[in-house]
């Protein structure tokens, strides 16, 4: 069986599992949002972390990474991270979170800029501090030469907030990047018709 696992998010600089191709590309309908909780990998139950989701909004455009995966169950079972052992799929498998807080303990929703900012300067975990995967993530779409202003611009504001944590801790900042670099695209094309899992 061969099946594509979309990644708008760490999957776009860090797959986390073996993939046969990987494709820059983008899906309609949906933009990217930090509005899903982790508590595992880059926060904690008392401070999680903001990491991304999908919104479904009528002509947006997310871009990020599908990489493809073939050869048998077992190897099928570590891209979906033990989601489902049987995916029958004709396009791309994209994860996103139920936007319902009854329903869904780990949805945060939306905030304002300055504190979605506070939270991701200041959450960590196990994997790792919560801006560096803000950071991570906006060097990658930055490398495929697909920026998110959103991305951007919650990581400048980030950068604010630690600026300002570095005047009294003496903490090093990441320097902000230039928005829309223009970088010339190779292998785009939009891709299959996605198949949306739910939390």
């Amino acid at each position: 069986m061969v099946f594509w696992v979309f990644g708008y998010g760490s999957l776009v600089w860090n797959p986390g599992f073996d993939y046969d191709e990987k494709v820059i590309g983008f899906i309609k309908d949906y933009r990217r949002v930090f509005d899903l909780a982790c508590i595992d990998h880059r926060g904690t139950p008392e401070h999680p972390a903001r990491t991304c989701t999908l919104e479904n909004i009528e002509g947006a455009i997310c871009w990020g990474a599908a990489y493809c995966v073939r050869g048998g169950p077992e190897r099928e079972r570590k891209a979906m991270e033990g989601d489902s052992s049987k995916p029958a799929l004709t396009g791309v498998i994209v994860f996103t979170s139920t936007p319902d807080k009854i329903s869904n303990k780990y949805y945060l929703g939306p905030a304002p800029l300055e504190e979605m900012a506070c939270q991701i300067a200041t959450a960590f975990g196990p994997c790792g501090n919560n801006r560096d995967y803000l950071f991570l993530l906006e060097k990658a779409m930055f490398d495929i030469g697909h920026e998110d202003d959103m991305v951007i611009e919650l990581a400048n504001e980030v950068r604010k907030v630690l600026n300002g944590v570095s005047k009294e801790k003496k903490l090093a900042v990441p320097t902000p990047i230039a928005l829309k670099s223009r970088i010339p695209s190779l292998q785009l094309r939009p891709l299959p018709e996605a198949v949306a899992m739910d939390s």
